[in-house]
């Protein structure tokens, strides 16, 4: 086991055994991006989906005794395989596949976290003794990596257990060190009750400004990630982030600014003197945790929706034009701010759409833009891309991007085309008048954290414009179509009148949409998860 080889060998034999892919995460451990992506809400864990269409025959019994004869040791051979590279990724992988069979987990953690066997026949899990020294050995890197598996998997009980006797008291000293943080981080990502995410808060919750200085903002965003699912501590979490990164006695304007640049400001000597870095890559984990920021209720994120409106223009764009800082303006474009202060953001861009648009990610910035804008904003973004369309449909992203905001019709018949925008939004604001006040926010906040099959970035609003944009491009095809037929004769309608009718079709169709299918845009999801970045 503490062979590079040899480890090879047993985790293959492993796999073979449980009938899983070597190609599968549980042999080469899944990539950071997923794991990220799964401690913030944003992608279901691997080991919560069902992956049975992807099993082989295997040998179960063989697998269980292969198992039982790695945890077969002494308590001092134990130590060695906890802190030992190649023999923990072979421990890892046993758990990943033992995943879900409780009672085997029941025996198996305990024996590798040190604990005697003796105690584990009169059912005692967690032995106190060994709880301080185990606590230190969670600060080796080997060790780390195995024990945020055995969160992962842990069964409930044992999950409380390790959470009340041998890790409480313990979590600030483990977020303070560079490896032990990562315990820390998967302990709050894998919380399954409220009352447990209370004993992690009282520890944590007030230590946001300690940990950020010291670097460990990844602590920070698996505790806000983890108050959204259990909607606990969530006002609390937006205060005590604005608090970490400012004082009473400044305006909230610098908020966000900071967040985007953590490393920047907190390395800075003289805080109060610090100022925008231009040129700097954004924070990665800063971006993250913004964007998780926005989709709290806008009466708990007001400073934040302040800060980032009181942007300087130059600001605002060179966010736009870093994939980070991009996705932090989507977030605010898709929270709960209002209209009037989502386009004050919007208008700051206004000459840079076409550039922004030439860039992969500020693709989905300009379309945020404008679905976020009023018809003369829109009308300015589709000028925009009209200057570019011949360089932007070369694009990967152009062709995809034209056809939705509709640059060709806007290009030779841009009356018609601001007659269809103003029935489109006629058709919206019309359907939250008759629907919009039956779902409360609190409401929309679960849906968003806890629908699977849906990207988190996008919203249940753009749901709705889509549905009712695609019932009016249906009612367009369908109206072209019969005039083809009868020859192209030429009718006379009454724009009114034909707005009014089509303003009605769309809220049928989109009200049917709406309730009958909750399909998320797959080109969209598939892109979001192409820019996830570690």
């Amino acid at each position: 086991m503490c062979n590079c080889y040899g480890s090879h060998v047993l985790r293959s034999l492993l796999c073979l055994c449980k009938g899983v892919p070597l190609d599968s995460p549980e042999f080469h451990g899944a990539k950071g991006s997923k794991v990220l992506a799964e401690r913030l809400n944003l992608k279901v864990s691997h080991l919560d989906g069902n992956d049975s269409q992807h099993l082989q025959q295997g040998f179960p019994s063989l697998l269980k005794f292969l198992v039982s004869g790695m945890m077969n040791c002494t308590k001092e051979d134990m130590k060695t395989l906890q802190v030992d590279q190649y023999s923990s990724l072979v421990l890892q992988t046993a758990l990943k596949l033992l995943g879900g069979n409780d009672q085997e987990l029941l025996h198996i953690i305990p024996v590798l976290l040190g604990c005697n066997k003796e105690n584990l026949a009169e059912g005692k899990f967690i032995d106190m003794i060994i709880a301080g020294e185990t606590v230190e050995s969670m600060k080796e890197p080997a060790f780390s990596h195995l024990m945020e598996v055995i969160l992962e998997v842990a069964p409930e009980s044992l999950y409380n257990n390790m959470l009340t006797k041998l890790l409480k008291n313990s979590l600030f000293e483990l977020s303070s060190h560079p490896c032990g943080n990562f315990v820390v981080q998967a302990l709050i990502s894998h919380a399954r009750t409220k009352d447990q995410m209370e004993l992690i808060w009282e520890e944590l919750g007030l230590k946001f400004a300690d940990l950020l200085r010291m670097g460990r903002s990844g602590v920070i965003a698996s505790l806000i990630a983890a108050c959204q699912r259990f909607q606990t501590h969530e006002y609390k979490c937006c205060e005590a982030l604005a608090t970490a990164v400012g004082s009473k006695n400044e305006t909230s304007k610098f908020i966000v600014p900071r967040i985007l640049f953590l490393d920047s400001y907190f390395s800075y000597d003289d805080k109060s003197s610090w100022s925008w870095p231009g040129g700097a890559k954004m924070h990665v984990m800063g971006s993250l945790i913004l964007q998780a920021i926005f989709k709290f209720q806008s009466e708990w994120i007001q400073p934040y929706i302040l800060s980032i409106t009181s942007m300087d223009a130059e600001h605002v764009l060179e966010a736009a034009q870093d994939a980070r800082g991009a996705r932090v303006i989507e977030a605010f474009l898709a929270s709960d701010a209002s209209t009037k202060q989502k386009r004050r953001l919007v208008v700051k861009l206004r000459g840079h759409f076409g550039e922004l648009a030439m860039n992969l990610s500020g693709s989905f910035t300009v379309e945020r833009c404008f679905n976020a804008g009023n018809l003369s904003l829109r009308e300015a973004i589709a000028s925009e891309l009209l200057a570019v369309r011949t360089e932007l449909s070369k694009t990967k992203q152009g062709p995809h991007l034209l056809r939705t905001l509709d640059i060709d019709r806007y290009a030779t018949k841009p009356d018609q085309w601001r007659s269809k925008q103003a029935s489109k939004q006629s058709a919206y604001n019309e359907f939250f008048v008759a629907f919009g006040s039956s779902e409360s926010k609190s409401t929309k906040s679960n849906k968003l954290l806890y629908n699977a099959s849906m990207d988190t970035s996008e919203h249940e609003e753009l749901n709705i414009k889509k549905d009712i944009d695609g019932s009016l491009i249906s009612t367009s095809v369908v109206d072209d179509t019969s005039s083809e037929k009868k020859g192209r004769k030429k009718r006379k309608r009454d724009v009114a009148s034909e707005d009014a009718v089509g303003s009605n079709r769309a809220i049928e169709k989109a009200v049917k949409n709406f309730l009958s299918s909750s399909t998320p845009d797959k080109k969209r999801h598939n892109a979001s998860n192409q820019r996830l970045k570690i």
